[in-house]
């Protein structure tokens, strides 16, 4: 067995918060001993890959259970970005945003409001607790309106 690159590493820990987050939508037990495969492949983003694989991935799971009996399906999964950049607290960072961020928050959530994940690194400055609950406040709302967008999406 050889050695990871940075790269492949980089692309393993990716592919487990993706899994780690979308396994959480599900009741293994009623899915059973079937498997589902999830391919998350973004094709244009200008950042937030990570969080747009969730969010996109939550769809295509929803879609590929939607005829398995009983309903597998237990909540929503979203994930979305957040952090300062000069001192303004931006959601959704963009590739030029993120770069030069102050703090970078990647936030997973359910539609039940419950938390899955939480990466948070402070690039620039370190960020108060006050800092953070304002981060998550506005990842959560963002979350919010993901969901309802996953539900019309599939409504289709």
């Amino acid at each position: 067995m050889g050695i990871l690159t940075d790269e492949m590493q980089r692309l393993v820990r990716e592919q487990r918060l993706v899994g780690r987050a979308l396994r959480t939508a599900v009741d293994l037990k009623a899915l059973g001993s079937r498997s589902v495969i999830i391919d998350c492949e973004v094709i244009q983003a200008d950042g937030g890959t990570r969080t747009a694989a969730i969010t996109g991935g939550y769809v295509a799971l929803a879609h590929a259970l939607r005829h398995f009996t009983p309903k597998p399906l237990r909540k929503n999964v979203a994930a979305v970005s957040a952090g300062f950049v000069q001192g303004e607290l931006v959601l959704d960072l963009a590739y030029a945003e993120d770069s030069v961020a102050d703090a970078d928050v990647n936030v997973v959530a359910t539609s039940g409001g419950e938390l899955i994940e939480v990466q948070g690194t402070a690039e620039g400055r370190p960020f108060s607790r006050a800092d953070f609950d304002r981060v998550l406040e506005l990842s959560m709302r963002g979350i919010a309106q993901l969901i309802e967008a996953q539900n019309n999406a599939l409504k289709k």
